[in-house]
């Protein structure tokens, strides 16, 4: 690491909603459930867990160009571009379980981007979500769907410290 100008370090969290704790949600309302006339009479409200938030570990800014930072939602694997060094850790992706209606057709939200932000003014943005869902998500004959999921964390220029960040993801019936 000898000779760069500029070393700033970085430890990036994602907390998910409430991690660990069940979230009713439907397409208005990532924090509650009310049926609109959409969904059928007797419908299970649809509830959201996340298990798991996104975990980019412990990386380096190696100069004030762009640089952004990759979870893979299928295998966790963490991949980096620009200015910016891995410096090990273990990235994790996403995961989260939804409940509901059992094989009832679901439709998952993940929203564009995210603003990222630590406690030092450091900012960064989360976008470019992925899953691992199938096109045509269906919970199971329990009512439940597990799914996996990613993105991409884009940095430019001098940003360091614990960046945190909520993501919306919402659900509803199909």
């Amino acid at each position: 690491m000898r000779g760069m100008a500029r070393l700033a370090l970085l430890s990036i969290a994602l907390l998910m909603l409430f991690p660990s704790a069940p979230v009713a949600a439907n397409g208005a309302c990532a924090l509650c459930f009310s049926n609109d006339g959409t969904d059928k009479p007797g419908d299970r409200p649809l509830t959201i867990e996340i298990t798991s938030g996104i975990t980019f570990s412990r990386l380096a800014l190696t100069g004030d160009g762009l640089a952004s930072v990759e979870i893979n939602p299928v295998t966790g694997e963490k991949r980096t571009t620009g200015a910016i060094m891995d410096l090990g850790g273990s990235a994790v992706h996403g995961r989260a379980r939804i409940s509901g209606m059992p094989r009832r057709a679901v439709r998952i939200s993940m929203p564009a981007r995210v603003a990222m932000t630590s406690a030092t003014g450091g900012t960064a943005e989360l976008s470019d979500f992925t899953t691992d869902l199938p096109v045509n998500a269906v919970l199971d004959s329990g009512g439940y769907l597990e799914f996996s999921f990613g993105g991409s964390l884009k940095l430019n220029g001098a940003t360091g410290g614990a960046l945190r960040g909520r993501i919306p993801i919402s659900v509803e019936y199909d």
